[in-house]
C-alpha cells in the first residue's frame, strides 16, 4: 500500500458489495458477527467497535460508511481482503475472494490483486467490467509447475506480474512486448531442462523464439494451435523496435492484447500438461 492511496470516495454500492464479500455469504470466506470486527482490525483498524449483533451485513456496511471519507483505511480492508493470512484454513478461497472484490472495484477503476503473495490496489481500465475485456484465461498452473530451477522460475513469474500489471493499467504494448519476453524464456529454459540436445547445433549461436516455438511443438510439448498463435505473438513482440511498429502502421489494442494472453496462457497450461513425471 502506497502512503498516498490512489482510492478515491468509493460509491455507496461498492460499499454494499465490499461488505457483502467481507462477511462471505454465497460461495465465499464465511465470518460470523465477531468475526467481522476481527478481520478490521486484522486489517489495521484501530477503536473497531464490538459486534453488537445486528445484521452482520448491515453492521459491515456502517463500519465501511463511517469511514467512507477515510480512503486509507479503506484500502487497508481491501489490501487484507487479498491476504493469504486471511484463509489459512481454506487457502483455495483467496482467489475466488480477489475475483469477487474486482467484479466490482473495476467500476471504480481499480483492480485488487497478489503478486507473489504481495497484495495491493492498482488502477486499471474501467473497460474491463465488460465481458471479454479481462485476461481472458485461466492459467492452470504455477511457474513452478513448468520450470525446474527455482531463481528462473521465480523471475519469469515476475515477468508474467508485470505483463499483468502493464494489462491492468491499458499498456497495451507494454504488455504484449512483456508477454513475447515471457515465452521466450520460458520456452528457452524448458528446452534446456528437457532436452538440452535439441539446442546442440545452436550452442553459440543466437536462437530466436521461432525456432524455440518449432522446438517446443515438434517435441509435441505445445498444441498446434498455441504453435501458429504464438508465431503471430511473436511479430507483435518485435514492436519493442519502435521502427517496427511504424512500418506496420498499425497500433496493438486491447483485442490484440486479450488474443496474447490466450496464446501465452495456452503455451504455459500445455507445457506444465507435457511436463515429465519424476521418477521415484
Amino acid at each position: 500500500m502506497t502512503q498516498e492511496t490512489i482510492l478515491g470516495r468509493l460509491d455507496g454500492n461498492t460499499l454494499k458489495e465490499l461488505a457483502r464479500v467481507i462477511c462471505g455469504d454465497e460461495h465465499l470466506y464465511y465470518r460470523r458477527g465477531f468475526e467481522i470486527a476481527q478481520f478490521l482490525e486484522n486489517a489495521g483498524w484501530r477503536n473497531v467497535p464490538e459486534y453488537d449483533g445486528e445484521y452482520r451485513s448491515d453492521w459491515a456496511l456502517q463500519q465501511l460508511t463511517e469511514r467512507r471519507d477515510s480512503p486509507t483505511e479503506l484500502e487497508k480492508v481491501l489490501i487484507r481482503l487479498a491476504d493469504a493470512r486471511e484463509y489459512l484454513e481454506e487457502p483455495h478461497l483467496l482467489p475466488t475472494v480477489i475475483s469477487s472484490v474486482n467484479t466490482f472495484l473495476v467500476h471504480e477503476g481499480l483492480r485488487l490483486e497478489n503478486p507473489g503473495g504481495r497484495p495491493r490496489v492498482v488502477v486499471c481500465d474501467p473497460a474491463m467490467a465488460h465481458p471479454g475485456q479481462q485476461a481472458p484465461i485461466e492459467l492452470k498452473a504455477t511457474m513452478t509447475d513448468i520450470i525446474t530451477e527455482p531463481r528462473m522460475a521465480a523471475l519469469l513469474q515476475r515477468r508474467l506480474d508485470e505483463a499483468l500489471t502493464c494489462y491492468s493499467n491499458g499498456a497495451h504494448v507494454a504488455a504484449i512486448i512483456m508477454l513475447g519476453s515471457l515465452l521466450e524464456g520460458v520456452l528457452f529454459t524448458v528446452i534446456e531442462e528437457r532436452d538440452a540436445s535439441l539446442l546442440r547445433n545452436k550452442r553459440g549461436k543466437f536462437i530466436n523464439l521461432k525456432e524455440l516455438i518449432d522446438i517446443c511443438h515438434k517435441a509435441g510439448w505445445i498444441d498446434v494451435d498455441v504453435e501458429r498463435f504464438s508465431q503471430a505473438l511473436r511479430e507483435y513482440r518485435n514492436f519493442v523496435h519502435p521502427r517496427r511498429e511504424f512500418v506496420e502502421a498499425h497500433t496493438p489494442d486491447r483485442d490484440t492484447l486479450t488474443v496474447s494472453w490466450y496464446v501465452v496462457n495456452g503455451a504455459l497450461n500445455d507445457l506444465a500438461a507435457s511436463q515429465p513425471q519424476a521418477s521415484t
